[in-house]
Formats: C-alpha cells, sequence, structure tokens
C-alpha cells in the first residue's frame, strides 16, 4: 500500500491497508469484517487464490492479507453478530471497521440521566461537539492488537491515528471471536 509505512508491524500495515481500502469507498459505509491470514500461508495452501488477489508476486514473508467478509447484518447488534462467529484455523487474526459518532471526554458530563440506547444516540447526533470517526480494529488470536481512526473532517491518510488501545472495547469483542 502506498500510505502504509514499511517499517510497521504486518498487523499495523494490515489496519492501515483495511483503512485505506474502506477510505477509498467513501462515507456513510456499514460496518466491514475482515478475517487476516498469514500470506506466506497463502500462497503456499491456496497458490490460485493468492494470485486472484495479486500475492503471488509480493516478496514479503511476514505479511498478513485481510479478506473481506460476507455483509454484517443491519438487523442485529454489532456486538450480538460477533459472538456469532467462528473463525477457521488458517484466519490467524481478524478487523472490523466500522463508523460512529463520537463526543470529546468534555461532554461525558452533559449526558443526561435514564436516556436509553435509542434516545441517547439521538442525544449524541444531535450534540454540536459531535465527530464522525471511522475504526479499524484488528486483533490476532495472539492476542496482538492494533487500531486506526480516521475523523471524517479530517479524512486524510496522514491524519489517521494509529495504536494498540485506542478502542479496546471493540478490540476486546473481536479477540472473543477466536475464543474456544
Amino acid at each position: 500500500m502506498s500510505n502504509t509505512p514499511m517499517a510497521a508491524s504486518p498487523l499495523t500495515r494490515a489496519v492501515l491497508e483495511i483503512d485505506e481500502y474502506v477510505s477509498g469507498l467513501g462515507w456513510d459505509q456499514p460496518a466491514r469484517l475482515f478475517a487476516l491470514v498469514d500470506t506466506a500461508r497463502l500462497r503456499a495452501d491456496q497458490p490460485s487464490l493468492a494470485d486472484r488477489l495479486g500475492l503471488q508476486d509480493e516478496t514479503e514473508s511476514s505479511g498478513l492479507t485481510p479478506i473481506e467478509q460476507d455483509e454484517i447484518p443491519t438487523d442485529q447488534a454489532l456486538d450480538e453478530f460477533l459472538g456469532t462467529i467462528a473463525w477457521p484455523d488458517a484466519v490467524v487474526g481478524c478487523a472490523l471497521a466500522v463508523e460512529r459518532l463520537m463526543l470529546p471526554p468534555s461532554a461525558e458530563a452533559q449526558v443526561p440521566q435514564g436516556l436509553n440506547e435509542k434516545k441517547l444516540a439521538q442525544w449524541v447526533a444531535e450534540h454540536p461537539d459531535r465527530q464522525e470517526v471511522r475504526m479499524t480494529v484488528a486483533v490476532l488470536r495472539d492476542g496482538a492488537r492494533d487500531s486506526a481512526l480516521r475523523l471524517r473532517e479530517k479524512d486524510t491518510a496522514t491524519e489517521v491515528l494509529t495504536g494498540s488501545d485506542l478502542v479496546p472495547g471493540l478490540a476486546e469483542a473481536l479477540t472473543a471471536t477466536f475464543a474456544e
């Protein structure tokens, strides 16, 4: 990927590759789920698939290849859907890209008490300090995690924030998809 730092870990490169891909689709997208597979193993075990994905000519041997999964159902809560996932052994990790509204920490004290989930979502959507954000979070079976955050108002590759603990709740939910 042109905007992915080569010195970054394979997991960080995968997160940034997914962020760049989803960014190219524009905003107001549904959540997207990706399996992460070891690129070298994919080339060895499934050469025809690797060829279709354009991976046969890559020289790197320690990368991860994101493979987008079927659409996430819109009639089911995301946490409920994640609880239904079981990955085959060939999948070494997974990632999710999802858009949400975010408020600054200073708005926390302003939240009216007693709002149900729907009313709270409406309150956040109408808040003057809300920000639209795309979160791309990836985890590996071994517990490694990374994420990328992109604000709609700063929608450039140079403004993407990365880090392992930016969205800990979502990382934990993705990690749980590997629990036996």
